[in-house]
């Protein structure tokens, strides 16, 4: 049970910042432009978390290898963008990519078939 809740709210909070990333949230804007991402990439990097979003659902219905898949490239997401923090010294909201990161991680090992 909790292993489904730690997938499920991981899918839930990708889905829901690459809705963040679709709509361009004021947010979502300041926190790229001060990372250095190009607005225009907004809808690249919102395509990868929702693939990511979904690919966890799938896991957690069966398609084991695709949950693992999903996680596996949320985890490489992830450390990209904590690796664009600090690249350009943006440590103050590092947290936010850390705590996705966490998610990402915990997901691959409770879908990870034993």
């Amino acid at each position: 049970m909790l292993a489904t809740l730690v997938v499920v709210i991981t899918a839930a909070i990708n889905l829901g910042i690459a809705v963040a990333d679709l709509v361009r949230a004021p947010f979502v804007l300041a926190n790229s432009a001060e990372v250095g991402v190009p607005e225009r990439w907004l809808p690249a990097l919102a395509a990868l978390k929702a693939a990511g979003a979904l690919g966890l659902v799938l896991g957690l219905l069966g398609v084991t290898w695709v949950g693992v898949a999903a996680a596996t490239g949320l985890v490489l997401f992830y450390l990209g963008a904590i690796a664009a923090h600090i690249r350009a010294r943006v440590l103050h909201n590092l947290a936010f990519p850390a705590l996705f990161l966490g998610g990402a991680v915990a997901s691959f090992v409770v879908l990870l078939p034993p």
